[in-house]
C-alpha cells in the first residue's frame, strides 16, 4: 500500500541554495515569512565550494569576495566578525593595491554559505522534477517523491538550467523577460586540485591570475590558510575550459597541470578535476533580479543570481537580496 504523498505549504520556495538563494531566504525569514530551499547538492554555497583529499583542503570554485556595495561591505564585516571569513590580499606582488581588499572564508569559502544556512530549512540532494500553477500558486515535485506548494517561487540556479526547467514544465514567459534570459552566457571553468610533494614557489598571498594560457588562475591553499599540507587549485581559462569540457578530465587536469608547473617548481602527487560548466556568467543582465511572471498569469515567480548582477561572490548576494525585496511586497 502506498503512503499518502508528503505536502509542505510555504509562503516561498527557493531552488538552489548558493548565495544569491540563502541570502534571499535569510531576508525573506528575518521579515516573517516561511521559506522551503531545495538544492541538488549534498553542500550549500553552489560555487562556494571546497573539497578534502587526504590531509589536504581546497577552494576549488569561487576563491574571495571583494567589497563594493555599501550593505555587502557592512555584511563581510559582520562575517569576519564571525569568525567565518576574513582579508587575504588587496594587491598581487609588483603590482599596485587594487583597491579592493579580498576576504576568503574561513577555514574554507563554504564556511559563508554554511554560516547563513544556520537556521534556513534546506532540503539538499533534492531535485526538483517539475513544477506547474496550482491556481493561483506554484506546486513543484520533488525527486524524494514530495511536493511543495508555494505562494511564490525564486529560482536561483543558472539560467540555462532554469530555462530548461521552465520548458520542461510548459511555462513561458512575457517576450521581453524570455529575451533578456537568451542573452546570458556562462564562461566554463575546469579546476584542478593538486596535492604537492613541497611547498609551491608561488609568492605571498599564494595568489597568480594569468592572462594568456590555458592557466587563468592558481591558488596556493597552503598559503591562503586553506590546506595544512601543500596544495594548489588550478583554474583553466575560458577558452581551454570550452574546448576540453567534455573530454577527459583526466587528461585535461594533466595539461593544466604542466601548463603551471613553472610556477610550481613542485611535484604533483595525486590530484581532481572538477568542471563547472556555469562557471560564471560572461554576459549579464542589467537588473539584479528578474520578475519572471511579470506579464504573464502566472503565480509570482523571480529569477536570481550572479547572472543578474555580475560573476562575482557580492552580484549574487545582492541579487539576492533584491530578490527577497521584491517577494516580500508580493506577500
Amino acid at each position: 500500500m502506498q503512503s499518502e504523498q508528503t505536502h509542505h505549504s510555504v509562503d516561498v520556495l527557493v531552488i538552489g541554495a548558493g548565495l544569491a538563494g540563502l541570502s534571499a531566504a535569510v531576508d525573506l525569514q528575518r521579515a516573517g515569512h516561511n521559506v522551503l530551499l531545495v538544492d541538488k547538492g549534498r553542500g550549500l554555497g553552489g560555487r562556494l565550494a571546497g573539497r578534502r583529499i587526504g590531509d589536504a583542503s581546497f577552494d576549488h570554485g569561487a576563491q574571495f569576495m571583494t567589497t563594493r556595495d555599501p550593505r555587502f561591505a557592512a555584511t563581510v564585516k559582520d562575517w569576519v566578525a564571525a569568525g567565518v571569513a576574513e582579508e587575504w590580499y588587496s594587491s598581487f606582488p609588483g603590482s599596485p593595491d587594487n583597491g579592493h581588499p579580498r576576504y576568503r572564508g574561513v577555514p574554507t569559502m563554504t564556511a559563508i554559505a554554511k554560516h547563513l544556512a544556520t537556521e534556513l530549512n534546506i532540503f539538499r540532494s533534492v531535485r526538483v522534477l517539475d513544477i506547474a500553477q496550482q491556481d493561483n500558486q506554484w506546486r513543484a515535485t520533488l525527486d524524494n517523491g514530495e511536493q511543495v506548494i508555494a505562494r511564490t517561487m525564486l529560482i536561483t540556479s543558472p539560467v540555462p538550467q532554469t530555462i530548461e526547467l521552465l520548458t520542461s514544465a510548459h511555462i513561458q514567459l512575457s517576450a521581453a523577460n524570455q529575451a533578456r534570459l537568451d542573452l546570458i552566457e556562462y564562461e566554463a571553468c575546469i579546476a584542478v586540485m593538486a596535492v604537492l610533494d613541497r611547498p609551491s614557489s608561488i609568492s605571498a598571498p599564494g595568489a597568480i591570475s594569468v592572462e594568456d594560457g590555458p592557466v587563468a588562475w592558481i591558488s596556493d591553499n597552503q598559503q591562503k590558510g586553506v590546506s595544512k599540507i601543500p596544495a594548489v587549485t588550478i583554474h583553466g581559462s575560458g577558452d581551454f575550459s570550452a574546448k576540453h569540457f567534455d573530454a577527459d578530465r583526466e587528461t585535461a587536469g594533466q595539461q593544466l597541470i604542466d601548463a603551471a608547473q613553472p610556477f610550481l617548481v613542485a611535484t604533483v602527487i595525486e590530484f581532481q578535476v572538477h568542471g563547472w560548466r556555469y562557471s560564471k556568467p560572461s554576459v549579464v543582465d542589467s537588473e539584479p533580479y528578474m520578475l519572471a511572471s511579470s506579464d504573464t498569469q502566472l503565480p509570482a515567480l523571480v529569477l536570481a543570481g550572479d547572472a543578474f548582477n555580475g560573476p562575482r561572490v557580492e552580484g549574487a548576494v545582492v541579487s539576492g537580496w533584491a530578490a527577497a525585496a521584491v517577494l516580500a511586497g508580493l506577500l
